[in-house]
């Protein structure tokens, strides 16, 4: 102890010489701890119990409340301007016809305009154009489902001779409250197999760690058969359509923690 306060001077100068290469090293073990602490998965999570990750899906069933249908025409002619002419002339009744059904603009969409020539195949010699081919379709969308059948009928006697459709499907507000109990469907069946697992593992479900979901699913209805039904003296009713029921369904994974 003696020795040490007899050379005061020189221990200061060492305790000024260490001071920047001891805050240096505070600074780098601090970097370290950061980098390190960075470094740790997202889904990390500090716990003396079993975490125990479940995936539950479940569905909601509605009626389909929209209906989208692909309509068009299809004109031959000998050459492209009056194949083409021909195809505008006829498309322009149709169109017309679909907004005097009450479509609105914004559910009508031109889907493909094209013109193709037509050719004449023969063995060993060349083809050859015969004519042109016009198309022109648009997809409409059919907010009163028991209007489909009536427009599309509307649509054949103006001159339309490409239908394809209808697929089912529902708004944004119906669609959004279908996934919402497809939702809570989810989370109370992950619910009950965490705590089918505690019970026979003879422990409790303390929390949920995390949720996230797997995915949501609202398949398209299949485009169903189109007929005509005839009534008496030969006179045709509306197209009959059948909407069916469509099925969304939501995928969840939830993390639990289980303990004594």
């Amino acid at each position: 102890m003696t020795r040490l306060s007899s050379s005061s001077t020189p221990l200061s100068f060492a305790r000024l010489s260490l001071r920047p290469l001891a805050l240096a090293a505070v600074l780098a073990f601090g970097a370290a701890t950061a980098m390190t602490a960075s470094a740790q998965p997202a889904s990390y999570v500090a716990t003396d119990g079993t975490l125990l990750s479940v995936s539950a899906t479940s569905e909601a069933k509605r009626i389909p409340n929209i209906a989208t249908v692909s309509t068009g025409v299809v004109t031959q002619a000998a050459d492209a301007n009056a194949a083409m002419r021909a195809n505008a002339d006829q498309m322009a009744k149709v169109v017309a016809a679909i907004k005097a059904a009450g479509i609105a603009e914004r559910d009508i969409q031109t889907s493909g305009i094209s013109l193709n020539p037509q050719y004449r195949y023969a063995e060993n010699q060349p083809p050859v154009i015969t004519g042109y081919q016009a198309s022109n379709n648009v997809n409409i969308v059919v907010r009163d489902i028991s209007k489909v059948g009536k427009i599309l009928d509307s649509l054949v006697a103006t001159g339309a001779n490409q239908i394809n459709g209808p697929t089912f499907d529902l708004d944004d507000k119906d669609k959004d409250a279908a996934f919402d109990e497809a939702r809570r469907g989810a989370i109370e069946k992950a619910q009950a197999r965490a705590e089918l697992y505690a019970k026979t593992l003879s422990m409790k479900v303390r929390r949920i760690v995390s949720v996230s979901e797997g995915g949501r699913f609202a398949p398209p209805m299949p485009m169903p058969m189109m007929a005509m039904r005839m009534e008496k003296a030969g006179a045709a009713s509306d197209t009959s359509v059948s909407p069916g029921e469509n099925s969304l369904s939501m995928s969840l994974d939830v993390v639990f923690e289980l303990g004594k």
